[in-house]
């Protein structure tokens, strides 16, 4: 795996992050720890997108979001574990690693 689909998946981790602070943040530290992760999270996809096709970027970077996101409420939040929603993610991993297997980088240009 090269360096630019690794910062999609950091920047996925860094969703999740941030998506679960927008719902249970209450201190001023926890908020500003939830600003950061968004901040990282959008910067990294961002850069990701300059070499990748945008729309395999926004994709996998929100499937992953998605799937974390789930996975971590169950594990840290105590969520409801239901057969068909870790169903629905094992299929949504698998359209996101379908899209990763069929995009291709852009090849950078060289300016003189």
């Amino acid at each position: 795996m090269n360096k630019t689909w690794t910062a999609v998946i950091i920047a996925a981790i860094f969703e999740v992050g941030w998506v679960i602070g927008l719902k249970h943040a209450t201190s001023f530290l926890e908020w500003t720890g939830t600003i950061i992760a968004i901040i990282i999270s959008f910067t990294l996809m961002i850069m990701a997108a300059r070499t990748l096709p945008v729309g395999t970027v926004y994709a996998v970077f929100v499937g992953l979001g998605t799937a974390g996101t789930v996975l971590a409420e169950i594990l840290l939040f105590n969520a409801e574990v239901q057969a068909a929603k870790i169903a629905l993610i094992g299929l949504l991993l698998i359209g996101v690693i379908g899209l990763k297997l069929l995009s291709k980088e852009k090849k950078k240009e060289v300016s003189s």
